[in-house]
């Protein structure tokens, strides 16, 4: 079984037992995550139910387990001919969470 969340701006496939990284939000360590904004839930008979827009009574709960930092990225910018060069980095926050269940 697995399922599409909005989550942070963003649109992922989840299933039970998986990690994923979600745009970072406030919670600890521990806490439960749960998220009712389920727009497709897909079974393992190949049976798909698609929400107009999102599915009714489905949620997904999960328990957050860190936050964490993506890889730093590096943004550099430059003009030909007049000497700027600006050197930037950035490093994205997440939270890590553990998908426990998907109820339809």
């Amino acid at each position: 079984m697995y399922a599409i969340i909005r989550a942070g701006g963003h649109q992922l496939r989840v299933s039970p037992g998986e990690t994923v990284w979600m745009n970072r939000f406030e919670a600890q360590p521990g806490d439960a995550y749960e998220n009712d904004q389920v727009l497709l839930i897909g079974k393992d008979d190949g049976e798909v139910q698609v929400g107009q827009p999102l599915v009714a009574g489905a949620k997904v709960q999960g328990t957050v387990l860190e936050e964490r930092k993506a890889k730093k990225i590096v943004v550099f910018k430059r003009k030909r001919r007049k000497g700027y060069r600006k050197k930037q980095g950035h490093r994205q926050r997440h939270t890590v969470v553990k998908i426990n269940a998907i109820h339809p």
